[in-house]
């Protein structure tokens, strides 16, 4: 039941909605890396990215120091948060 002045369903519409946009942007990034387009200009920085880059990665979006960027900083999570976890609690 929704409250305030928000009408019954409304947060499920909106989980519908961006669920949706997500689809249609995988979908479409999928469709360009299929054709093998590959951007002639970084999303991030607008450099232009060589051609050996773009015939080496079909679908490249980003140029080469963008994507170390990127590298670096992603840090994958640990998936069990053994903090909380009730095993950890009854030690």
């Amino acid at each position: 039941m929704a409250g305030g002045w928000a009408p019954d369903g409304a947060v499920n519409d909106q989980i519908d909605v961006s669920t949706q946009e997500a689809i249609a942007r995988m979908r479409e990034r999928n469709a360009r890396q299929a054709v093998g387009e590959s951007a002639e200009f970084c999303d991030e920085c607008d450099e232009p990215i060589p051609e050996a880059r773009r015939k080496a990665v079909p679908g490249v979006r980003l140029c080469v120091n963008c994507q170390s960027g990127r590298d670096r900083a992603w840090h994958p999570s640990a998936g069990i948060n053994r903090r909380g976890s009730k095993d950890s609690q009854l030690r």
